[in-house]
């Protein structure tokens, strides 16, 4: 008996005629594409299957196997947390334009939290980025402005770190200018963008 766990729940699932892992690889991929899903990562008895192992996996017998587990991922699931992420990053372009006010009224410790969320909120559209491009006819077309995904991220990666040395080297004056001139536009380029993925 052969359990299967997707996103760490159990499932049932009935094997017609698969042998090998391999058989219950390429069934599982076939059905998560007729489920417009694609599969993240995928543990055989608690191991690891990765590229560099997959071929010598797939072809070993299930007499061996007690478990799969799946980690997928939705085209829905990306697509929501595009919207989520389109708010997130309207509200950070508020938060930046308040920086210099912040600032300059010594609220150093609230500049702070919105320049990490604002870290963290790259970070994580950086990965749902990634995770989106397993679904390419649905979102490689997607443009922010007037530029790709990975090209805007280029552009934006060096205003992000001139922002990170402002802010080491305390020049409130920069750190001020950059969110409101550089950040914030941007910022709410990606919230329209993201918004627009959607309809």
């Amino acid at each position: 008996m052969i359990d299967f766990f997707i996103n760490n729940e159990k499932i049932d699932v009935q094997l017609e005629s698969e042998k090998t892992i391999g058989d219950v690889l390429t069934s599982f991929e076939q059905t998560c594409e007729e489920n417009e899903a694609a599969v993240i990562g995928i543990f055989v008895n608690g191991r690891q299957i990765t590229s560099e192992t997959f071929d010598e996996e797939s072809e070993k017998s299930l007499d061996q196997v007690k478990r799969f587990d799946f980690s997928i991922i939705t085209k829905d699931a990306i697509a929501n947390s595009f919207v989520e992420l389109a708010s997130l990053f309207n509200e950070l372009s508020l938060k930046m334009q308040e920086i210099p006010l912040e600032l300059q009224k010594g609220n150093n410790k609230e500049a702070s939290a919105s320049i990490k969320k604002l870290a963290d909120s790259v970070d994580q559209f950086c990965h749902i980025a990634a995770l989106a491009s397993l679904f390419p006819e649905t979102f490689t077309q997607e443009k922010l402005g007037n530029l790709n995904i990975k090209d805007f991220l280029e552009d934006f990666s060096p205003i992000l770190k001139d922002f990170e040395e402002a802010l080491k080297n305390n020049d409130t004056v920069m750190v001020g200018d950059l969110s409101e001139y550089e950040i914030c536009p941007r910022l709410q380029t990606i919230s329209k963008a993201l918004l627009s993925i959607n309809k």
